[in-house]
């Protein structure tokens, strides 16, 4: 298996992918425009306390105030304690949390992180647990104790961990949680990834004072250093960079993490553009797509709602097996996999409903959950999945820390308003002999000019030229259709009447 990371670096965006044996499997995206604030610090002002959701609203500089729920409030803000410390993995309760209106009050300082961007009307999800990232680390500040990810499930490997950590020296006031990276790191990169971690915070922790707020305490890294600090491991056999720049930092950055990994950072000269080169473009507009294909001649189809994400999985021309359970079966394999990725790629969260082809065998349902499950072991976001319903639905929740890649790449259709469908010509124009039935239902009204799509044009003047003959002999009305040739199909007629001296009566 070859893993490589090709990171395309232009003006306006940055574009992180991450390819296992030629076939694309993480895609991160970042735009000039548009740089994500998740993993900032802010320095923050109580704007208004909501009993009745037990969240408070903060002004920390943004065009949106952030949203902080009681959960996610620190102890030292509990009744006026600033100095409580409480140990990682074990946080209180909401039972045993006080009211947030004891805790925070209009127009108080709290020191804020940025968990989720903010989604269409919502603004942005804040968090008084912090956290610094590092290679091997994550430093929580105010937090005792240390944590081991969950993400490392072998209990060997926990013990030997802890024990490593254990033999180091460790900062006071701050918990630790030790990262997956570090299973394949020695003492002297984990004592020197805390040290960077606790300068870090101190540089910090000199701001809290001196700054007023609202004002920005600590900037998340940009999209090719955070990727190279989150992702990069031996596995990957090199980073490819087509910028000079971006390639001389991310060398400097693994010279402090990782020394001997430094020289796996490659500066791309190659003619053709870095994603072209290696047909990453062709994946990326196939995952723009909501209709994908299998390798087999199934397919999955992919639909986002506001509630909800659905993917339906297909048969297609698959029919190698003898019998349908077997068919389904080895569709079923190869979606979930499938499913997985396209997850990863499309930066899909919340709750998702995986409609697999139907089994009667619960022991093929639980081979597909398997199958499912041990994908999921792969992806850097919390998931929590359920098993497979009597209907051949897996039901999940995947972590949504910043919009999706359709919903940050394309804007809604002015038309269909996210239908994705538009009416029929008949139907508008039914719509329309309604409204022209009504105007000449009045007798201050001679003459009705009415402008529509020239399609729709075309259908009255030619399917239904009888009833408009018949509206304009028995109401004794002209009536004048006109195509608007500049306008697209499902605009609103434009409907203009006129008395018998041609000045324009007002309906409507």
């Amino acid at each position: 298996m070859t893993r490589e990371m090709l990171i395309n670096v232009t003006e306006e965006e940055c574009r992180v992918a991450v390819v296992e044996n030629g076939s694309l499997e993480e895609l991160y995206t970042e735009r000039a425009a548009l740089v994500g604030h998740v993993g900032n610090m802010y320095k923050g002002r109580v704007v208004n306390v909501e009993p009745a959701i037990q969240a408070a609203f903060i002004d920390f500089g943004m065009s949106k105030n952030g949203f902080l729920h009681i959960s996610d409030l620190h102890p030292r803000y509990f009744d006026g304690k600033n100095e409580e410390l409480e140990n990682i993995g074990r946080r209180k309760a909401l039972a045993h949390r006080p009211p947030i209106q004891r805790c925070l009050t209009k127009g108080q300082d709290v020191i804020v992180q940025v968990t989720k961007e903010g989604i269409n009307t919502k603004g942005p999800t804040l968090t008084t647990y912090l956290s610094l990232p590092g290679k091997y680390m994550v430093l929580m500040p105010w937090m005792t104790g240390l944590g081991v990810s969950q993400k490392i499930e072998d209990d060997a490997e926990r013990i030997k961990l802890r024990e490593t950590m254990e033999s180091l020296s460790l900062p006071r006031q701050s918990g630790l949680i030790v990262r997956t990276a570090a299973q394949v790191a020695n003492k002297r990169e984990l004592q020197s990834d805390i040290a960077y971690l606790t300068r870090l915070w101190s540089v910090i922790s000199k701001r809290l004072d001196k700054e007023k707020a609202p004002c920005e305490l600590y900037q998340e890294s940009d999209l090719a250093i955070r990727t190279v600090r989150d992702i990069f491991d031996s596995s990957i056999s090199k980073i490819s960079c087509d910028s000079e720049s971006v390639t001389k930092r991310i060398r400097d950055f693994l010279s402090i993490v990782q020394p001997r990994l430094k020289r796996r950072a490659v500066y791309y000269e190659g003619k053709s553009p870095l994603f072209h080169r290696h047909n990453i473009e062709k994946e990326i507009e196939k995952i723009l797509s909501s209709h994908v294909e299998l390798k087999s001649g199934g397919s999955l189809v992919i639909e986002q709602t506001e509630a909800l994400v659905a993917i339906d999985v297909n048969s297609g021309r698959y029919r190698k097996q003898t019998n349908a359970e077997q068919t389904a079966l080895q569709i079923n394999r190869e979606a979930a996999r499938e499913i997985v990725r396209q997850l990863k790629l499309r930066d899909l969260g919340g709750l998702i409903i995986c409609d697999f082809i139907d089994m009667r065998d619960n022991k093929n349902k639980r081979e597909v959950e398997k199958e499912f499950r041990e994908a999921l072991r792969g992806d850097r976001a919390r998931s929590r999945a359920l098993k497979m319903s009597a209907f051949g639905l897996i039901e999940l929740t995947r972590q949504r820390m910043r919009p999706s890649l359709q919903s940050s790449t394309y804007l809604m259709c002015p038309h269909c308003k996210g239908s994705g469908v538009v009416k029929s010509y008949e139907s508008q124009a039914i719509e329309i002999l309604r409204l022209l039935r009504l105007a000449a239902g009045r007798k201050e009204i001679k003459r009705i000019d009415i402008t529509v799509p020239r399609e729709v044009a075309m259908f009255l003047q030619n399917e239904k030229r009888q009833i408009l003959a018949r509206y304009e002999t028995e109401q004794d009305k002209q009536i004048i259709v006109t195509p608007d040739f500049f306008g697209v199909n499902d605009e609103p007629a434009k409907l203009r009447c006129y008395d018998e001296r041609g000045s324009a009566v007002r309906f409507g």
